[in-house]
């Protein structure tokens, strides 16, 4: 198949953006994202009287879609305002595509800022080892951000001045939210009453394993035709950045590992280059050195005996290590290993890296590997090692 050019450049399109388009899959939208439109509706027709249809939002990347209305409601009394957004999830098997994401903002006094609160549908925080605190509603603290900011915006256009804030309650609430989140791993994780949302870039990359893996072996192809000598397998965009910000690696230097570690392995043990950075969640990660080739939550989950071994060999006493063994989730394992000053981070970097190596086969590459937690901070690093160039 020929190589896709863009345009005026004459050399092979690289990188994650060539990998999305060449799977030939419709991209969809988070539940952040609906619900920033949904929320971003409401709040117009409360300061204005007029529901926006559609409304457009813009996400953290710079993208504005637009969004059309399945329902709106503004209360006579104008203290009130709800507006739904039906989730399409493009061509992703999500078990949210087709839900009906509601947001129905309230006025509040005066500098109460933003406050959400979990409607029907959406769960609420009931275990620590989240991004959210315990009794919090399950909006993760992206799209609560987008949310905010995009509500600040509405309430500058209605004349609130240059500095205006919302001074506003934000429910969100899905129709059927609780049963659909019997489908996910919510209940397991403490998530409790529904579902959570979610969302780093406000879009649903489409999965379909076969694509998704030729798009990493075009990735890889597209790097070495390049000359280059150093890739990076990232599991989103969040490590894409890390990556990047670490190592200042070019675009078509990029691949987008996602779930498929073993993928990238593989093809690298095939066609090698000098060295691969593999960059991702700890969590992710833990499974990679757990031995897992395949990160996706449905097929492989998070060891945590596995990580409390790990934190015996990093110096844990049989206390910390039960405790990591009974941890909610693997961001509580770290946090709990990092109160103690047990690297459980760069034990599970370098756990990454060997079973890496051993997919490798002594193929001449060299492999490092960044653990990072949700908000793009590194909790653990292995450096290279390998028979690749760069050591």
């Amino acid at each position: 198949m020929a190589e896709a050019q863009p345009q005026g450049t004459g050399k092979a399109a690289g990188g994650r953006s060539a990998q999305l388009a060449h799977t030939g899959l419709r991209h969809g939208w988070t539940t952040g994202a609906c619900a920033t439109a949904a929320s971003t509706a409401a709040y117009t027709a409360l300061l204005s009287g007029e529901f926006p249809d559609p409304v457009t939002i813009t996400l953290p990347k710079g993208q504005t879609p637009s969004f059309a209305l399945a329902v709106e409601e503004l209360d006579p009394d104008g203290g009130s305002a709800m507006a739904g957004v039906v989730k399409d999830a493009g061509d992703d098997p999500d078990v949210t595509h087709g839900a009906l994401i509601r947001a129905r903002v309230r006025r509040l006094a005066p500098g109460s800022g933003v406050v959400f609160k979990a409607g029907p549908g959406v769960g609420t925080v009931t275990r620590p080892g989240l991004p959210l605190e315990v009794g919090e509603p399950a909006v993760n603290p992206v799209p609560r951000q987008m949310m905010r900011e995009h509500l600040a915006e509405v309430a500058r256009r209605y004349g609130r001045g240059p500095g205006a804030a919302a001074d506003v309650e934000v429910e969100i609430s899905v129709d059927h939210g609780e049963e659909i989140a019997r489908s996910t791993w919510n209940p397991r994780l403490g998530i409790l009453g529904g579902l959570s949302i979610l969302g780093t870039t406000g879009i649903v990359v489409p999965y379909s394993c076969s694509a998704w893996i030729d798009s990493i072996r075009r990735g890889v192809d597209v790097a070495r035709a390049a000359g280059r000598t150093h890739v990076a397998g990232c599991t989103g965009s969040t490590s894409e950045k890390v990556a990047v910000a670490l190592h200042h690696l070019p675009e078509d230097a990029l691949l987008d590992m996602g779930d498929f570690a073993g993928a990238v392995l593989k093809y690298i043990r095939r066609h090698p280059v000098e060295r691969l950075t593999i960059c991702g969640g700890f969590a992710k990660l833990s499974k990679l050195a757990a031995g897992h080739l395949d990160l996706h939550s449905a097929r492989s989950q998070v060891d945590k005996g596995f990580l409390a071994e790990l934190a015996r060999r990093g110096g844990a006493d049989e206390a910390l290590a039960g405790a990591v063994a009974e941890a909610n989730t693997g961001l509580a394992a770290l946090q709990l290993c990092a109160a103690a000053g047990v690297p459980l981070g760069d034990l599970v970097a370098a756990t990454a890296r060997e079973e890496s190596l051993a997919v490798l086969r002594g193929a001449p590459v060299a492999v490092d590997v960044i653990c990072i937690d949700r908000a793009g901070m590194v909790v653990g690093r292995a450096e290279p090692r390998g028979p690749g160039g760069a050591q």
